[in-house]
Formats: C-alpha cells, sequence, structure tokens
C-alpha cells in the first residue's frame, strides 16, 4: 500500500514554455517511487502568482512535451530492480 509521503522539496522541476511539471519522490512499501504534478502559473487579479491546474489549447503541446521530459527523468532515475 503506498504512503503519500511527500517530502518538502521536489525531486526536480522541469519547464516548458509557461508549463511546469514537479517531480516527487515518495514511499511505498515496496520502496521509493516518482509521480509528477504539472502547472501553469498565473497571476490573479490581486497581482500574486498562483498555480493553476487547468490547461487550455494553448498550453497543450508545452503540456505534451514536459510530461515527455518527466517520463524521461523519471525512467532515469528509477532504481532497476
Amino acid at each position: 500500500m503506498a504512503t503519500n509521503q511527500q517530502s518538502k522539496r521536489p525531486a526536480t522541476t522541469l519547464r516548458c514554455g509557461n508549463i511546469k511539471a514537479t517531480i516527487w519522490q515518495n514511499v511505498s512499501g515496496k520502496g521509493p517511487f516518482f509521480a509528477t504534478t504539472f502547472s501553469r502559473p498565473f497571476k490573479d487579479q490581486t497581482g500574486s502568482w498562483r498555480n493553476g491546474t487547468s490547461f487550455g489549447l494553448n498550453d497543450l503541446e508545452a503540456l505534451m512535451n514536459v510530461a515527455f521530459e518527466a517520463k524521461e527523468w523519471m525512467t532515469a532515475h528509477t532504481l532497476k530492480r
């Protein structure tokens, strides 16, 4: 059973344009594994930076590219058993 124990710092953060993939190392009963979250930074009405998790048509190519980069990074950093 996986326990979602995310460390305070991500393993890495990848970017493509305005889209960000944050990769976290988690721990389960079977050992450590990686998971990723995707976000799009934007300024709200007060001018504060926020991270959105919805993506428009113009974001999708960058999202696909950063997802591919995340997959490659996670594959390269996963311990082979």
